[in-house]
């Protein structure tokens, strides 16, 4: 409680940045990720796990830090046009950047590229995409302050994962429930990484689709 109070005080302080509450501890139980629950993916946390040993031969200790939880997500995340709230492009700007948003534009361009008529839909958790008025988010996004979350459902493969890896992305979690890879973007990674953000694009998509 005092790791998420903290995260709350300092981004009423300056609401000009994307802030991620840390908190780095011994022993993280099953009664944290209850408490985190709770609040329903509205509190973007990151959860390490430190464990200390003792060295051989030396009066010293070693530490080891484990990442058990990277920003975990459990707002909405592929919701039926009927239930999501439609919201406006000013919105996400103000959420995010008129910079990341920007970056989604961007993104849309290649997306155009597989199927001309996409457009990109705002909606309150995320923005998505429409097609002839009706929702196909086989890719979607999430503007933040300073990047944009972008998000494809693609297959759990071992090959599509050694991909990412090797692409120099910034990769944030792989939900397998959902199938569902989320990738952290920057403007520099559109000019260096498009050919791999184009394929990864196309693959959700035969994913989702054929």
């Amino acid at each position: 409680m005092r790791t998420i109070e903290y995260w709350d005080n300092e981004r009423k302080k300056y609401p000009q940045y994307d802030h991620c509450a840390v908190i780095i501890a011994e022993d993280i139980t099953s009664r944290f990720f209850n408490v985190i629950q709770l609040f329903n993916g509205n509190i973007p946390i990151i959860a390490i796990q430190m464990n200390a040993y003792e060295v051989e031969n030396t009066a010293g200790l070693a530490l080891t830090f484990t990442k058990i939880l990277d920003e975990f997500e459990l707002g909405l995340i592929d919701e039926d046009e009927e239930v999501t709230e439609v919201v406006d492009r000013y919105y996400w700007e103000n959420k995010g950047s008129k910079e990341t948003v920007e970056l989604a534009d961007s993104l849309l361009r290649l997306i155009k590229e597989i199927d001309p008529t996409f457009e990109l839909k705002y909606n309150k958790y995320y923005i998505g995409l429409a097609k002839d008025g009706s929702a196909d988010n086989f890719v979607s996004f999430k503007a933040r302050k300073s990047y944009l979350v972008m998000r494809l459902k693609l297959e759990d493969s071992e090959d599509i994962q050694n991909e990412l890896l090797e692409s120099g992305l910034d990769l944030m979690d792989y939900s397998r429930r959902r199938g569902l890879q989320r990738i952290r973007l920057v403007k520099k990674d559109l000019v260096d990484n498009e050919e791999t953000i184009r394929k990864l694009m196309q693959m959700s998509y035969d994913y989702v689709h054929l």
